[in-house]
């Protein structure tokens, strides 16, 4: 027995010295993980294990949750009219209080961007009524962030890349204003689930210095609505843009070329009536620019059953345009009808000479000139309308201008004022 007993203490000595380098390790490896774990993260993982994303806030108390939401507008694109819609880069924060959250072990407010965590907390099942495509923003993160406050209040902030439908009423198109809206709605929860509202009086704030390329903004307007469907009433919130469009553009692209087209068409008044080939050439090229431009204008814009302020103003000028080249064809018929040609003889001459005068009256051959030898002609051919063609040149040169200038007086004013 007793040569047995060292055997035993050396046993028992290399027990105790594995366990206390084992435990020591051990000790290690955990202080370590203590080290780099955040204790509110653990408060949270504890409130989570009991937590139900199915069940909205106030389920309990049977009352509706109330989210209040805003924007915050990175960009605006330009409202396309042919298509009436536009892009927007916004910021959509949403707010509610979820009591579940609610420990005063969290020490700080915890902001978290991991979409498989957001996944794991009731949202708001937001959505936009009036977008037409919408992307989430990925560059360089996924642009989430939801912060959890230790009294349970609860921020989710999302970055979004939306096209909004914009139903436009193009009746004084370019000289408009235009109304664009952005809409919130709860996509499966009803009222008596979900009620959105607005922060605050400006709840839709922009980037500093955003500008739009063909409106100004005047003004913006928030109101809260109703969507009534079969299935429920599902509460709603509406942006309202009062947009003017800016007439820069169109008096560069559109008004200015068309009225000096119109100007142009006008040179041939003072143009004889002989120059035939002069006076087409001019008619035909102004008549088939301003058609040009107005189809032109028409291609940019989507296709619509009733008569824009635009159509006014280009069918205008292609009349004016039109009527000069009808001028100048009735002019140049009138100067040259047979039926306008008076013959006149003199007795007792000889054949030997024809004479073209361009009168207006028979009393005006008695005051030919003297130097006229009458005896050396046989027929003076008489032309009386012609000096009448003139006369119409010279009266469209007056009238044409003051007609457009009136036209201008009552478009300008009807549709500016």
């Amino acid at each position: 027995m007793l040569k047995l007993v060292p055997i035993q203490l050396v046993i028992l000595t290399i027990l105790v010295l594995a366990n206390l380098f084992v435990g020591s390790s051990t000790r290690t490896k955990k202080s370590a993980y203590l080290m780099y774990e955040d204790r509110d993260l653990m408060v949270l993982d504890e409130l989570l294990q009991v937590y139900d994303r199915r069940v909205t806030p106030t389920h309990h108390i049977n009352l509706p949750t109330t989210v209040k939401c805003e924007l915050y507008l990175r960009s605006i694109g330009a409202i396309n009219p042919a298509t009436m819609d536009y892009e927007v880069d916004l910021y959509l924060r949403q707010t509610w209080h979820d009591d579940r959250l609610r420990s005063n072990n969290l020490t700080r407010h915890l902001d978290l961007n991991d979409p498989i965590f957001v996944k794991r907390l009731w949202r708001p099942d937001v959505y936009f009524p009036n977008a037409k495509h919408g992307e989430f923003q990925y560059v360089t993160v996924p642009n989430v962030l939801l912060r959890v406050s230790p009294n349970g209040d609860i921020l989710y902030m999302l970055r979004l890349k939306l096209i909004f439908s914009c139903m436009m009423e193009m009746e004084r198109y370019p000289l408009d204003t235009q109304v664009c809206d952005i809409e919130l709605a709860s996509f499966s929860k009803t009222v008596q689930e979900v009620e959105l509202q607005w922060l605050n009086e400006k709840s839709v704030t922009m980037y500093t210095g955003l500008k739009l390329a063909q409106f100004e903004l005047e003004q913006v307007s928030l109101t809260v609505c109703k969507e009534s469907f079969q299935i429920g009433e599902y509460s709603c919130l509406r942006a309202r843009f009062d947009l003017k469009r800016s007439i820069g553009h169109y008096l560069v692209q559109y008004y200015l070329p068309s009225t000096l087209i119109v100007f142009i068409s006008w040179v041939s008044f003072w143009l004889d009536v002989d120059a035939i080939p002069a006076r087409i050439t001019l008619g035909v090229t102004t008549l088939l620019t301003i058609s040009s431009e107005s189809s032109d204008h028409q291609s940019n814009l989507a296709p619509v059953s009733y008569v824009k302020a635009l159509d006014v103003w280009m069918g205008t000028c292609t009349f004016f345009v039109f009527a000069a080249l009808i001028e100048f064809t009735f002019v140049s018929y009138l100067a040259r009808k047979r039926g306008n040609i008076q013959e006149l003889k003199f007795e007792g001459s000889e054949v030997k000479a024809t004479l073209i005068v361009p009168v207006s009256t028979m009393q005006e051959v008695i005051t030919l000139p003297t130097s006229t030898n009458v005896r050396e002609i046989s027929s003076v051919i008489l032309l009386p309308a012609r000096m009448y063609s003139k006369r119409i040149d010279k009266t469209s040169r007056i009238i044409f201008p003051l007609g457009f200038m009136i036209f201008n007086a009552f478009y300008w004013f009807y549709y500016l004022f």
